[in-house]
């Protein structure tokens, strides 16, 4: 599992080196976070600086999952070799995941750009009073992120239309998560599936660890981004092994 998961790493280094569209959203995140910052000081309310930088990267972190794995899919099939690739010993859930990982890693450099772009453009410090905490949350997400795209992948695999997929798994996903409007303003209905996304725990972490207030239930929060980015890695799993076997069954794989 381990070697496959780095084979998909190195692949989407090589990747990289050759274009950098799967970082575009470390160059679109200063836009965002200008627009959420903006609302909150033209309001007065400069101390939620800190929803403004938490938002605008998890947003990123999961944007660049989505789209990376999404790409990932389409361009394989494009190309014709998702076939190939799916009949090889490699299960096709662990490469997409080894290359997100790349991906969701370096998106979390959106984290110190949003504080710099807080900083220059509005003289907004933004403090991190817990950076332990802060730092196990943003590694425990990106661990979840990994998890939670192999999911991810057995939806574009099924599917027709990867845009579509990927354009209705942003911004829902964004207001379940916390980033863009604080889960207690949610209605009441939504409130548990919300609780059941692992990023909705991870902006809790983020931005507790960057008040000054001590801060309560950081392991159970851990806990959860952990418990439910592994639940949503080993459901990908089964859920893309599943895929592949049913449209190979049916000789739909290019086209599902």
């Amino acid at each position: 599992m381990i070697r496959v998961l780095l084979a998909g790493a190195r692949l989407q280094f090589l990747h990289m080196r050759t274009s950098l569209d799967d970082l575009m959203v470390l160059v679109t995140l200063p836009l965002f976070t200008v627009a959420f910052l903006a609302i909150f000081v033209e309001g007065g309310r400069r101390d939620l600086a800190a929803y403004a930088v938490v938002g605008t990267s998890v947003m990123a972190v999961w944007s660049s999952a989505v789209f990376v794995s999404g790409e990932i899919i389409d361009l394989e099939r494009e190309r014709a070799t998702l076939e190939a690739t799916s009949t090889t010993p490699a299960p096709l859930a662990l490469l997409v995941a080894g290359r997100v990982a790349v991906v969701a890693s370096i998106s979390l450099l959106g984290v110190p750009e949003s504080m710099l772009v807080a900083r220059v453009a509005f003289d907004v410090p933004v403090d991190v009073p817990h950076p332990w905490l802060f730092l196990a949350a943003l590694a425990a997400t990106a661990l979840a992120v990994v998890g939670t795209s192999t999911v991810i992948t057995a939806l574009f695999v099924l599917g027709r239309s990867v845009l579509t997929f990927q354009n209705a798994m942003t911004y829902p996903f964004y207001i379940l998560s916390g980033a863009v409007v604080p889960v207690s303003l949610l209605p009441d209905w939504i409130r548990p599936l919300s609780r059941a996304y692992f990023l909705s725990w991870s902006s809790d972490l983020l931005r507790s660890a960057m008040l000054p207030a001590p801060v309560r239930g950081a392991a159970t929060g851990l806990a959860m981004v952990l418990l439910l980015g592994l639940a949503a890695f080993a459901a990908g799993l089964w859920l893309v092994g599943r895929v592949v076997r049913r449209l190979r069954v049916l000789g739909t794989m290019s086209y599902s």
